[in-house]
């Protein structure tokens, strides 16, 4: 009995401990999404966050931080910004290729591979399960350190609902309404910066979700005026599908 009291007073601590080395390895995959410019000041502009897959050299993000266009008469580029604090490298990014209807993005770098983040089998996120994710919540205001949130897959629910009425129906909703799937809820917090960051496993590491709000809240809190604090993520079969694209 005094062992089992033990155990239960303890488990905490190991729990904390264990996520305080998970951390350790997953930031450095952990890289943020923007542009560089030499001639603007200051010359990089963070737009969010992303991690490295693969053969190191691939990145995984949202969409829709992605900029619209670049202006490549003043050299803007699409850049990933590496490690943190003063020690940041700039690797020049290309887009290989985009996953519009679940706002996901694939990019390519070039030089040093770097370490990568392993992804979970499809559909193993489950409802109470602990989870953390790791980005660059307000990039530019808070400089380039890893942050990480912890929390848990509240509920795993559909994209969209259908409205009361009509009137309530965007463009985008009615999409999704037409190939409904289902999205992550989290019972953690997210800050603008921290789009595309890895959601993943307390307990091994393994991604099972790519945070997102954005998408989320434009279909399923449409009707909303002030939309939740909820957080949200796309699951790890999307992006599992836009990999083996070719």
């Amino acid at each position: 009995m005094r062992l089992a009291l033990l155990l239960l007073l303890l488990w905490p601590l190991a729990a904390a401990a264990d996520l305080a080395d998970l951390v350790v390895r997953i930031k450095p995959a952990v890289v943020a999404i923007g542009t560089l410019q030499q001639t603007r000041r200051p010359p990089a502009r963070y737009l969010g966050t992303g991690f490295a897959v693969g053969d190191g050299r691939r990145i995984v993000t949202n969409a829709h931080v992605l900029p619209a266009e670049l202006d490549e008469a003043r050299r803007e580029t699409l850049t990933v910004f590496t490690g943190q604090g003063r020690k940041v490298q700039a690797r020049t990014a290309r887009l290989v290729r985009r996953d519009g209807d679940h706002d996901l993005a694939l990019l390519a770098i070039e030089g040093t591979p770097l370490p990568v983040l392993e992804l979970a089998a499809d559909d193993t996120a489950r409802e109470g399960e602990s989870i953390a994710f790791t980005g660059f919540p307000l990039g530019m205001v808070l400089g380039l350190y890893p942050v990480t949130h912890t929390g848990i897959v509240s509920a795993i629910t559909p994209i969209a609902i259908p409205a009361r009425n009509s009137r309530e129906l965007t463009a985008r909703q009615i999409r999704a309404l037409r190939d409904p799937w289902k999205v992550l809820q989290l019972d953690a917090t997210a800050y603008p910066g921290n789009s595309g960051s890895p959601v993943y496993r307390v307990s091994d590491g393994k991604v099972v979700g790519i945070l997102n709000s954005v998408l989320v809240k434009g279909t399923k809190e449409n009707v909303l005026r002030d939309p939740s604090a909820i957080s949200y993520a796309i699951p790890v079969r999307y992006l599992r599908a836009l990999l083996e694209q070719r």
